[in-house]
């Protein structure tokens, strides 16, 4: 009874309410042939302190943390200070739920501000919102926000962006107008070149940088080849290091700037909850989704922070709504300000130095094994592809029995790549752990 408040005579009150005799009723609508038969497979009824120990056994299974890892792919391992999980922790924010009412949440709008203007620093672009779920998210919102901009239905996206993002942006679109194109990757240098796809129906270009391959684009050329037919440059970031080394999305020529902020001080906790970025050039900032922060002032004088911003469909009519996002991961938003922060301009350049030269330095040892290369040429950031001798889910398991996580096999995600694997080297990887690799491959 501690988990459900009505008791069995108050059940069988309400089923007499609504004209039933049995709580099976409710479910006649289900064919039988999909129904469950069996009982579900949960143990039995627990102590609490039983509870606790059989949590603790499954946890101590968990071995991945302990072993080196070169995974990447999305979501990857970097050093957050201490000084984030301590901050986001404390109860007025570790609590606090999305903060409609500006008279007692200025310190959760304040740190919601900050949080834009760093986007917007980073990304070389002019506004942000408040953070939305995650990378894959903000990716299919910009589809729909060039769709609306344009009035276009066909967006070319690159096969080089993440699979799982493109998947996640088919899900948001199969039931509208949206045509999507994918562009091929030149499989010499990992990068886009063939832009043939753009015409004058398409509504943006969408390409990732670094891309899934850890490739840097062109992004330049890019742009240009985009806006030559009238199409929004979209820029797909999920590995958020790379803008303390790259030149901003912003100044290569992008229209909206989308992504993921795991990087910034947000542990990789299986693959979530982590924050989406999303930010744009201002004439456009009434038809980007999710909510914006802004600066006001009464009468007095008196600066206060408000919601300026908020078109999704839990504030205005549904039709004029330009998302349905109805979180904007404010406490993951706040830990990414934090470690921002935290790090300043100096130390995110830092990082992502030595991001680039551990991962230059692994690249050079592996190329020098005999029946292993570098398929890409395209200059990366600290992720790249490797070719092993056999497949890489073979190569990855014999390297996985010698206590390392070596990377991630492409079978998964490409077809015919069956001996492809990414490996992505960041600031926690030590020389040692690289050389250790290194041997066990």
């Amino acid at each position: 009874m501690r988990y459900i408040p009505n008791s069995p005579e108050e059940r069988d009150e309400m089923l007499a309410t609504v004209g039933l005799t049995d709580a099976k009723e409710l479910f006649r609508s289900i064919p039988d042939d999909v129904k469950l038969s069996r009982s579900l497979n949960v143990t039995e009824p627990m102590a609490e302190s039983e509870v606790i120990a059989a949590m603790e056994a499954m946890a101590a299974k968990n071995t991945g943390t302990s072993k080196p890892s070169f995974l990447g792919g999305g979501v990857y391992s970097h050093y957050s200070p201490t000084v984030v999980d301590h901050l986001i922790q404390r109860s007025e924010f570790f609590t606090s739920y999305t903060p409609y009412q500006p008279e007692i949440s200025q310190g959760t709008l304040q740190y919601i501000f900050e949080f834009q203007t760093l986007v917007c620093q980073l990304t070389g672009m002019e506004v942000s919102n408040a953070s939305m779920y995650d990378g894959s998210t903000a990716m299919a919102e910009a589809y729909l926000m060039a769709q609306r901009v344009t009035r276009r239905d066909k967006i070319v996206v690159a096969k080089s962006v993440h699979k799982e993002y493109r998947e996640v942006a088919v899900t948001y679109a199969q039931h509208g107008d949206t045509e999507i194109v994918e562009l091929d990757f030149d499989e010499a240098t990992g990068r886009i070149l063939d832009t043939s796809a753009l015409d004058d129906k398409t509504a943006a270009l969408v390409v990732q940088s670094p891309n899934f391959f850890g490739c840097i684009e062109d992004l330049e050329s890019l742009a240009a080849a985009a806006h030559s037919v009238g199409a929004l440059f979209v820029v797909v970031v999920t590995e958020a290091i790379s803008f303390g080394s790259l030149k901003t999305p912003g100044a290569c020529g992008a229209d909206i700037v989308v992504g993921d902020g795991q990087s910034w001080g947000v542990p990789m906790s299986f693959g979530g909850p982590h924050l989406g970025l999303f930010a744009t050039q201002e004439k456009y900032v009434r038809q980007m989704p999710g909510r914006l922060c802004g600066i006001a002032y009464d009468k007095n004088g008196n600066r206060g922070f408000v919601l300026t911003l908020s078109t999704r469909e839990q504030h205005i009519r549904r039709e004029k709504a330009t998302s349905n996002i109805c979180t904007n991961q404010g406490l993951i938003a706040l830990a990414a300000t934090i470690y921002m922060e935290t790090m300043g301009k100096k130390g995110l350049q830092e990082v992502a130095e030595q991001n680039a030269q551990k991962a230059a330095y692994a690249k050079e040892r592996i190329a020098e094994l005999d029946g292993y290369s570098l398929p890409f040429s395209a200059p990366t950031f600290n992720e790249f592809v490797v070719r092993g001798p056999r497949a890489a889910v073979d190569v990855l398991g014999s390297v996985c029995d010698k206590g390392i996580i070596g990377g991630l096999a492409l079978s998964k995600y490409y077809g015919g790549r069956e001996n492809d694997f990414l490996v992505c080297v960041t600031e926690t990887n030590s020389r040692e752990q690289i050389d250790a690799l290194v041997a066990a491959l």
